[in-house]
């Protein structure tokens, strides 16, 4: 497996290279931290390189000798810049498992540069986006008229000291929906709704998930709006919060907060992933009226994160890559969630 696995010692990296053990793939682990990084790929019998995404030669040295990266190392809006260049430059293959919309943005835009490279840059290979990207162009091809798509998920029973870091990073961005084709900000849980995620109704607000930009580079569908399952008091949190916004910007405030992940936050436990549940819903409608529901049960959202990264970087790595900036379902088909087990799609 001529894949460099970038940020290989998170706990989302150390699933994947774990797994990818047990399989008996062979990639190359690598991160900044020379003792991490080490003892991992000893551990796992794993060649390794350690550098620092400042280091442009040192990166540059290290995607020339692979085929693929897949980036592992969050908060992506940080780490993709000099990947995603580097990739360009020494025609290797990008691949990460973000969810972070400012990141498929900054991404799209090298299309046309990658495709000159003839390398692919995908990134959202994780749980964000491929249920949601693949459940966005099912319903696309199930009322190919859709003028407005509605996305959402009942997955969060627990989070990873990545994403909370994530979360953290991103106190301050506004919220976002697709209108007429152009991104717009909006409060946070600017819309509410009750869905059913496939065990009843829940209360859903809305957040600025990776789908509004990669659901609408599928399917160009102009209106779209992505939904999480939340309790009520949440809800009302989330819109008490919205005249501090300003304050959550603050530095202090943010180290002090991503200090409290690396000491309170561990992720899933492997009871949890190997037993949890995630449920995704999507509607696609018509100005008349017309109206499609799909639903998808997969696994828990890390362990399907893990499937779905190895599976579309097998796919990379036998040769199936379009070049240019790609989705997930755009690349490989609606139903390429319906290959990971234990995976399932209801029409309504």
């Amino acid at each position: 497996m001529d894949l460099l696995i970038y940020g290989s010692y998170g706990y989302t990296g150390d699933l994947i290279a774990d797994t990818a053990a047990d399989r008996g793939h062979d990639p190359t682990l690598a991160g900044r931290n020379e003792r991490k990084v080490a003892d991992q790929a000893a551990e796992l019998g794993f060649d390794h390189r350690v550098f620092d995404l400042d280091d442009t030669g040192a990166v540059h040295d290290a995607l020339d000798a692979h085929d693929a990266v897949l980036n592992c190392a969050g908060p992506f809006v940080q780490t993709y810049e000099p990947l995603v260049e580097a990739c360009i430059e020494t025609g290797t293959h990008y691949l990460d498992i973000t969810g972070e919309i400012v990141v498929f943005q900054a991404i799209a835009e090298y299309d046309d540069a990658a495709s000159e490279a003839g390398v692919m840059l995908m990134p959202g290979v994780g749980f964000d986006v491929v249920p949601t990207d693949c459940l966005a162009a099912h319903l696309h091809e199930r009322l190919p008229e859709a003028t407005h798509l509605a996305l959402g998920f009942d997955a969060m029973a627990g989070i990873s000291p990545g994403t909370a870091k994530t979360v953290i990073d991103s106190l301050d961005e506004p919220g976002y929906v697709r209108e007429g084709g152009l991104l717009e900000s909006v409060p946070a849980a600017h819309n509410t709704r009750r869905i059913d995620f496939g065990r009843g109704e829940k209360s859903a607000a809305t957040i600025p998930w990776g789908d509004l930009v990669t659901a609408y580079h599928t399917t160009g569908i102009e209106n779209v709006e992505v939904y999480t399952a939340l309790p009520e008091p949440a809800i009302w949190a989330m819109r008490a919060s919205r005249p501090f916004t300003p304050l959550l910007s603050l530095p202090p405030l943010k180290s002090g907060l991503e200090l409290l992940v690396d000491t309170t936050v561990s992720g899933p436990s492997e009871r949890e992933r190997e037993t949890g549940r995630s449920f995704v819903w999507g509607e696609a409608s018509t100005a008349e009226g017309e109206r499609a529901v799909s639903r998808l049960e997969t696994p828990e959202t890390y362990a399907l994160t893990v499937e779905t990264a190895l599976e579309i970087a097998g796919r990379v790595l036998d040769g199936d890559a379009p070049e240019g900036f790609q989705t997930p379902a755009g690349a490989y088909g609606p139903d390429l969630i319906l290959s990971i087990d234990g995976t399932e799609r209801h029409d309504e």
